[in-house]
């Protein structure tokens, strides 16, 4: 249960808007930050389309206290010119988001989220105790550059792994309806409250054209980390859903892998290994976003006390 709920901004590098709450007895633990994916907000954590309690509360029933930010450009972040709007900017800010926490962290990413994270560890890492990457994008470095099997001057689509996606080269990418049912839902996803999918769309972002472009590692402009340093003995938790279009069990296990030979020590937990079956992509809105939220609580409760870096 949470006992205060704050708001507050990063103004520089770039405008960043977060949400801190503050739980009974908190203090002891590192704080979790909470990073959404594209598309989305801060928002996707506080509540799921179908009106249950989000992965906030969820941490906040273990003890821990909670920080909810809205990427640089995107929500009440407020507006970054496109010209000046990237991955790396969006990390920058959050790395000074964290030095403004002043507190050891669990640093969570979602997507689009994860390739961010991983790269605020190699800039922060002294000031993150362990980091769960949830159906994480994987960073520039790793990613292969995609396949462009069309393009025009306003238009590009590329191959992407059991589909081909059309973005735009410049404004913002709107998704479409077959990208959000494919893509973030899941087409052979069975966890989705899919009564809900109108709320869920209602919700969604429009995703400036650099940030989806360097997603897919366009022309090798994914954000990337080159440095191992932050990430030896690092509690590392890598969890995938069996029905993530995009995030097969090979696909994260790759990510999984380079993580381990950077030096973290890692968990790689494809949802299906442990009986659990039917999750798509959106994990913190699936029907059983509690107990997977549960889950990670565990592994913070093993993992993070006892593999203090400093």
């Amino acid at each position: 249960m949470f006992t205060d709920h704050r708001i507050g901004y990063v103004t520089s590098p770039a405008p960043l808007y977060y949400e801190q709450f503050t739980t009974a007895g908190g203090g002891d633990r590192p704080v979790i930050v909470l990073l959404h994916g594209g598309l989305l907000t801060g928002a996707c954590y506080l509540g799921t389309p179908d009106g249950r309690p989000g992965w906030a509360h969820d941490f906040a029933d273990h003890g821990y206290d909670v920080v909810v930010p809205d990427w640089p450009g995107i929500g009440r972040s407020g507006s970054v010119a496109e010209h000046a709007l990237s991955g790396e900017l969006v990390c920058t800010a959050l790395g000074a988001l964290l030095e403004r926490l002043g507190r050891p962290v669990v640093l969570l990413g979602h997507s689009m989220g994860g390739a961010y994270v991983f790269r605020v560890v190699e800039t922060h890492g002294h000031l993150i105790e362990a980091l769960v990457a949830v159906a994480p994008a994987a960073p520039g470095n790793l990613q292969p550059q995609p396949t462009v099997t069309a393009e025009t001057d306003t238009e590009i689509e590329v191959l992407a792994p059991g589909t081909r996606w059309r973005f735009p080269k410049t404004g913002a990418f709107v998704a479409t309806e077959e990208f959000v049912l494919d893509k973030l839902i899941g087409r052979d996803a069975t966890r989705f409250p899919r009564h809900a999918v109108d709320v869920f769309r209602a919700g969604l972002q429009p995703l400036p054209a650099p940030l989806v472009l360097e997603r897919y590692n366009l022309k090798g402009s994914g954000v990337r980390v080159e440095r191992p340093d932050n990430f030896a003995g690092l509690p590392a938790l890598v969890v995938t859903g069996s029905a993530d279009l995009e995030h097969s069990r090979e696909e994260d296990g790759a990510t999984a892998v380079w993580l381990a030979g950077l030096g973290a020590d890692l968990e790689y937990r494809f949802l299906a290994d442990v009986g659990i079956t039917g999750n798509g992509h959106m994990l913190m809105f699936d029907d059983n976003s509690r107990e997977i939220a549960g889950s990670i609580a565990g592994w913070l409760a093993e993992k993070a006390p006892s593999a203090r870096r400093r």
